[in-house]
């Protein structure tokens, strides 16, 4: 089989971990509501129907880091797969709320761990070269699955009895997948040489992502394996790694605050505060899945040209542009045409800045002894304000109104700019051991 094409399945077969990922957090949308009618549950017990999987995001972005360490990043991946198919099927025939919520968690547990390792292992085993194209994948899978989500939440809505059971279940499919995909794909090099000390294999590795620069890259890695004594997790926090610490906790905060996640998990109710009718809002719901995926495609093809800060620099001008426009739309009592188009706008604006490149950058950033551990800081910053936002963002939309809401949102991105403009360094086409260097030195 073809170099290229090896690298490209074997990044896809990691990369399905962001589908999931995807799927999972979106396919509550079309199901909240039902279930708040459903089960009778008062205001805190629908946010936290809606929000438990983050909760699980959050422990598990945390907590990720630890397999990845200590058993790798293949077999981690295996087990977030795991976590996928069982969360699917219980979150399906739950009998009741409470054993509901026990599955969502679990299904949050994976997607938070996905989160942290399969970025991780695609820029592992990715040439410097290619590496923000092939790590963006991940990304682009999360919209996809987003996507899919919306898009199977709107076709099986009156197809079946107890429809939510059928949107919720049908994730064990690409669940199944993952599994067995996950089984063909080799370790991450880097991980062999820095823990197992297993250089034959690493090298093998190598020698098929990179045939001419595999004995170099192989020497890198060794001479950054110097600190491999210590714990990796104290390493994190010794003053030589404070940068990259900051950049990754700062680009994750500017992530949530964007408004992302509030509008992802609550579209439809979004658009029928904006006057649409819920069938109207679920189908606008799938426009943004659409959007999403075609503004992250245009990401990943020009993220590796033009860099990571170009994209974040532009980006968060149409960010600000579009949430004003949204703010404003509420101000004046709201639009059922203009509200989707401005959010679609939004998304659009999204998806090629900092959809394309939070994943990337932050598995980009932490030199190999601190990757795993510097990786699960990002994404549990990302999660932690994913869940608050997420939580609270019922309440404030309803006691602030949209107007409030969305400046907020808008102010944040314009602080967003500044970072883009003048704190955050550019990664492209620099090796993993290179990469403390650059970001120090910016």
């Amino acid at each position: 089989m073809n170099q290229n094409l090896k690298l490209v399945l074997w990044s896809l077969s990691a990369a399905l971990g962001g589908f999931l990922f995807g799927f999972d957090t979106a396919v509550i949308s079309g199901v909240e509501q039902t279930l708040q009618h459903l089960w009778n549950l008062n205001v805190f017990e629908h946010g936290l129907t809606v929000s438990v999987a983050l909760i699980g995001t959050v422990l598990g972005s945390l907590l990720g880091g630890i397999p990845a360490q200590q058993y790798g990043r293949r077999f981690t991946l295996l087990l977030i797969a795991i976590f996928y198919l069982i969360a699917s099927l219980g979150t399906a025939f739950a009998p009741n709320w409470s054993i509901f919520l026990l599955f969502r968690f679990l299904g949050g547990l994976g997607v938070g761990i996905s989160s942290v390792v399969a970025p991780m292992y695609i820029s592992e085993i990715a040439p410097p070269s290619k590496r923000g194209r092939l790590v963006a994948m991940f990304q682009f899978n999360v919209v996809l699955g987003i996507l899919m989500a919306y898009l199977s939440n709107f076709l099986l809505s009156e197809v079946f009895t107890e429809a939510w059971r059928w949107m919720l279940g049908i994730q064990a499919l690409p669940s199944l997948l993952f599994i067995v995909t996950v089984l063909l794909i080799p370790e991450s090099p880097r991980w062999l040489v820095l823990v197992k000390k297993d250089f034959q294999t690493a090298k093998t590795i190598l020698e098929t992502i990179d045939t001419h620069n595999a004995e170099k890259i192989l020497a890198q890695i060794q001479e950054s394996a110097q600190s491999q004594g210590k714990s990796q997790f104290s390493l994190l926090w010794q003053p030589a790694y404070r940068r990259p610490l900051t950049l990754s906790v700062l680009f994750a905060v500017f992530n949530q605050v964007s408004g992302i996640n509030a509008i992802i998990y609550f579209a439809p109710r979004i658009f029928e505060m904006s006057g649409l009718g819920k069938d109207s809002s679920l189908l606008s719901s799938a426009g943004i899945g659409l959007v999403n995926l075609l503004s992250t495609l245009l990401g990943i093809a020009i993220i590796d040209k033009f860099g990571r800060r170009a994209l974040m620099r532009w980006g968060s001008i149409g960010l600000v542009v579009a949430l004003v426009l949204v703010a404003q739309s509420f101000y004046l009592g709201g639009n059922s045409l203009w509200v989707p188009f401005y959010l679609f706008l939004f998304i659009g604006f999204f998806g090629f800045s900092q959809g394309a490149v939070i994943w990337v950058f932050i598995a980009e950033i932490f030199p190999n002894e601190v990757r795993a551990y510097g990786q699960a800081i990002g994404s549990f910053t990302h999660w932690i304000l994913a869940a608050i936002i997420t939580f609270t963002f019922p309440y404030l939309a309803e006691t602030l109104g949209g107007g409030i809401t969305f400046s907020f949102f808008a102010l944040m991105m314009v602080l967003q700019g500044f970072f883009a403009w003048k704190i955050m360094p550019e990664t492209k086409g620099t090796s993993l051991e290179n990469s403390e260097i650059i970001v120090l030195a910016h």
